[in-house]
């Protein structure tokens, strides 16, 4: 800071000298004054407009302004001005962004001409080619990046996405045991394990992992949503219902007063189930259900209440179809401050929305998209893929919610 407040001293001395503010520049951009940055970049661009490291340091301010449009411009022309190995990569970098999977291919292809080892342009090639629905090309892609870092644990994670998709869970298994090996804490991998589990109808092994996820992100709600069925399934109401209070007394959430509901429509006890229809209509924002679904409901059960009749226990639950989301990918992260360098950051997230029986409402995504976060796609499975923040794959595996 201090250098800064040289800096401007001789600017406001001197406002002709353009060294002086120039490397004020960077490092209002290395600091994170964007603002002040993006001014400063546009006056020198004027004076020196062939400059393509002026152009470049624009459009990092660009993006860390969200302004993806126009980092691609300022990109294009430091590109074409020089085209270095840095400014083609956060070209990519943005045309991912801006889901233009065909020129982010281009631009990761320019980047490998100069450096055949560069990790993060392998994994950035396999998120296009799997947008692009070319799974080989993509298992390829994250292949090689992990033959360039053998810790890409996104890598892995979405080579056991690719795998698991395609029904071959030994080898997403596989790969998501590397995950968690790299990454212990890894909440995703455990949910998407539990899955594969629960899928095969190995509900103990599901359990367990599930009781991971929520260990290492107990906000995931979609985890609860799955364990709530699996205790169920076997009859098990007394260890989820202490599950779900434990986590309620930290923090209310629509979703999972609805899991209680359920619970205790499952166990016939009428008045808590309308107690926890009521609380979960009164948290609308963490409710990813029809909120009109969840009013017809207790509409009935309060009816029922008023006649004083009773409901009884539930013998099985039936099987239903899910709603999957799909993870986002943030690669505006990417930016190396120190820099203006790249690295590869990936924040994933989807949910396992299924219900407890044939009477548990669909979830309507919709209606909690813009709260959560979250991206939807269709599928059969209840797993995750994977966010990280913009990835817009579409597979038949679904991802957790961003790492807290």
């Amino acid at each position: 800071m201090e250098e800064i407040e040289v800096l401007q001293k001789l600017l406001k001395e001197d406002p002709s000298n353009f060294q002086a503010r120039r490397e004020l520049t960077f490092l209002l951009v290395k600091n994170g004054f964007n603002e002040e940055a993006k001014g400063n970049l546009q006056f020198l661009i004027k004076y020196f407009p062939d400059d393509a490291e002026l152009y470049y340091n624009l459009g990092i301010v660009y993006e860390k302004l969200k302004d993806f449009s126009s980092a691609k411009d300022v990109y294009q022309k430091a590109v074409n001005l020089s085209p270095q190995e840095d400014f083609w990569y956060n070209l990519g970098d943005v045309l991912v962004e801006l889901k233009e999977w065909d020129s982010a291919i281009n631009a990761f292809n320019e980047v490998l001409k100069t450096d055949k080892k560069d990790g993060n342009s392998y994994f950035n090639l396999g998120i296009c080619y799997m947008n692009l629905e070319e799974k080989n090309k993509a298992i390829d892609m994250f292949q090689k990046a992990i033959a360039c870092n053998p810790k890409d644990v996104y890598a892995y994670f979405y080579l056991g996405t690719i795998y698991q998709n395609d029904g071959l869970t030994n080898f997403a298994i596989e790969n998501y045991k590397k995950v968690l090996e790299i990454s212990p804490d890894y909440s995703w991998a455990y949910y998407n394990m539990a899955s594969i589990f629960y899928n095969c109808g190995n509900f103990d092994d599901a359990k367990e992992y599930l009781k991971k996820t929520i260990e290492f992100n107990s906000t995931d709600y979609e985890a609860y949503k799955l364990l709530v069925k699996i205790y169920l399934k076997q009859g098990i109401t007394d260890e989820i219902l202490e599950i779900l209070h434990a986590q309620l007394e930290k923090e209310e959430n629509g979703d999972l007063f609805y899991c209680l509901a359920r619970v205790y429509k499952f166990i016939g006890e009428l008045e808590e189930y309308y107690t926890y229809l009521d609380k979960a209509i009164k948290k609308p924002y963490t409710l990813t259900c029809s909120i009109n679904t969840v009013k017809q409901e207790f509409e009935y059960v309060k009816n029922l209440l008023g006649k004083h009749e009773k409901i009884e226990p539930e013998n099985t639950i039936d099987e239903y179809d899910s709603e999957e989301k799909t993870p986002e990918y943030n690669y505006s992260e990417s930016l190396d401050e120190e820099t203006f360098d790249n690295d590869s950051e990936s924040e994933y997230n989807d949910e396992d929305t299924e219900n407890v029986d044939d009477n548990f409402v669909d979830y309507d995504e919709s209606d909690y998209e813009e709260e959560s976060g979250l991206k939807n796609h269709d599928s059969d499975d209840d797993t995750y893929s994977d966010e990280n923040e913009d990835i817009e794959y579409d597979s038949e595996v679904d991802s957790p919610e961003d790492e807290s």
